[in-house]
């Protein structure tokens, strides 16, 4: 790793098969340690059932608010300032139940690979 400032504003953020846009702020290419992008879903939508397999994940929620679905939890409403724990192969879904984006930060460790993401909707 090398010292770097990302700004976010300046890297193309990017429409997913999840239902989510991405701003990667950190990752493979420039952090071997962990991954940090930027989420965004449009109200009422709810990202696809899925899992990362071998990383552990949090979202960290700066806007919006919304219902996370997470392993074997109830579904919980979150909104600005709140944490999401995920452990590695644990099926999460989320879905903005507000009327603007829901936005939060997705920190992986080890960093998000796509082979490491795994659909659970037609499952």
């Amino acid at each position: 790793m090398r010292a770097e400032i990302r700004r976010g504003s300046e890297i193309d953020e990017f429409e997913t098969r999840e239902r989510c846009h991405i701003v990667e702020l950190s990752g493979q290419a420039s952090d071997e340690e962990v991954s940090i992008a930027r989420a965004r879903v449009k109200p009422g939508v709810t990202t696809e059932w899925h899992r990362l397999n071998g990383v552990s994940e949090r979202y960290i929620v700066i806007a919006g608010k919304g219902l996370v679905e997470v392993g074997g939890l109830a579904p919980a409403e979150v909104f600005e300032g709140d944490a999401v724990l995920i452990p590695p192969e644990t099926p999460q879904r989320i879905t903005n139940t507000g009327n603007t984006d829901l936005i939060f930060y997705c920190v992986c460790v080890p960093p998000f690979h796509p082979s490491c993401y795994e659909c659970l909707d037609s499952k």
